[in-house]
């Protein structure tokens, strides 16, 4: 069955080993036939979110930037798969910022149902992407139709785009979107 997937990459700098691997999910993806859209928060104008809770009323943000066009691409998504480095073991505070903003689809009827992570960091430990895991798990669990159902962890990659050099990573990325 073809999938409308929505790969987010999370990172501000192009060529990132996170965007990187997001690219080889998106291959994998597109070689299984889904409908993939691979899209870059780099260069995007993405504000905080000020808590005003206008959009639970509303369900349209205050601000304006770049979010709407996004919201409206994971809302209609029936897969969408964040990447992102691993800052202090935590997802990079761009990725955080857009789930921030992403409060408005509570109460839209939307499509996606699985979530996925791939997650790229200096430290080889597991450990290391707990606390983003566990951050996106948070968001995913205020959507009761969704699920977060699985990561692509890449540890011990400690100098920037140097990814390709580990081809079991690179594999998972491309077996994640080739089985979404």
């Amino acid at each position: 069955m073809v999938k409308k997937v929505l790969i987010i990459s999370t990172s501000l700098r192009g060529g990132s080993n996170s965007d990187i691997l997001a690219n080889e999910c998106a291959k994998g993806a597109k070689e299984a036939g889904h409908d993939v859209e691979l899209l870059s928060l780099k260069g995007k104008d993405i504000k905080y979110c000020i808590g005003c809770l206008s959009c639970q009323r509303t369900g349209i943000c205050v601000l304006k930037d770049d979010v709407a066009d996004i919201m409206a691409k994971v809302k209609n998504a029936e897969v969408v798969v964040y990447a992102t480095p691993i800052y202090y073991y935590e997802m990079c505070g761009q990725m955080k910022t857009l789930l921030d903003r992403l409060n408005p689809l509570y109460s839209t009827d939307y499509l996606f149902r699985d979530i996925y992570m791939i997650a790229t960091a200096a430290e080889n430990e597991e450990s290391a992407f707990e606390k983003a895991y566990n951050g996106l798990q948070g968001w995913v669990d205020c959507f009761e139709k969704a699920s977060l159902k699985g990561m692509v962890s890449g540890g011990g990659i400690d100098a920037a785009n140097t990814v390709e050099e580990h081809v079991d990573i690179m594999k998972k990325a491309y077996e994640l979107g080739k089985n979404l």
